[in-house]
């Protein structure tokens, strides 16, 4: 995996990501109630503080759960919730220790079905069905892991040029385009729930 992605809006960041399969699955982890660049800047900021080239799953699996919390919270903070988000960091990685020994990569080297990758991404600690489509997505659409079925696998989010999310995200432009439909589907659930639909 080496390419580059543009979701962190920091070349520093991005080559991280594009470089790191830990790395894309920490920033996709992160990708909640902050904006995206800021979720996928995490990662960087994180090997950044732990004096790292790259994020290990062994050794974030294993540092000190407190000492771990704080290095997130650190100002710049990696995330709104940094307490919470390193213990969802932490058991993420101690998951791909256990289950991959700490390879990220291995979660979808030799998949052969969409099917299979969803389920291998769905039992990830902290992904759930939407977080383990989209980034299926982004695995097929920007980092060349396309198993049989990965666009339907994907849902609406494998769909081409959909920008409905991080998958489509190739630079400024396109991520005005996500930013705008993600701004639009709040508006339509709030419209929803106004209406007791």
């Amino acid at each position: 995996m080496d390419v580059t992605l543009h979701l962190a809006q920091d070349p520093e960041a991005d080559e991280l990501l594009g470089r790191s399969p830990l790395a894309a699955l920490v920033g996709m982890l992160l990708d909640q109630q902050v904006p995206m660049e800021w979720a996928f800047k995490g990662p960087s900021t994180i090997a950044r503080r732990m004096s790292a080239e790259d994020l290990d799953a062994h050794d974030i699996a294993a540092y000190d759960p407190e000492g771990f919390a704080a290095l997130l919270s650190e100002k710049p903070a990696v995330h709104r919730y940094p307490g919470s988000m390193a213990g969802r960091v932490q058991q993420l990685c101690r998951y791909l220790v256990e289950t991959y020994d700490g390879d990220a990569e291995a979660v979808w080297r030799g998949v052969s079905t969409g099917g299979e990758l969803l389920k291998r991404l769905r039992e990830l600690p902290g992904f759930g069905m939407q977080k383990a489509q989209i980034f299926l997505a982004l695995l097929g659409k920007q980092l060349g892991v396309r198993p049989e079925g990965w666009r339907e696998a994907a849902g609406a989010y494998g769909e081409p040029d959909s920008f409905r999310s991080v998958a489509d995200i190739r630079g400024p432009e396109s991520l005005t385009k996500v930013r705008a439909h993600k701004q639009e589907m709040k508006a339509a659930a709030k419209a929803a729930k106004a209406s007791g639909t």
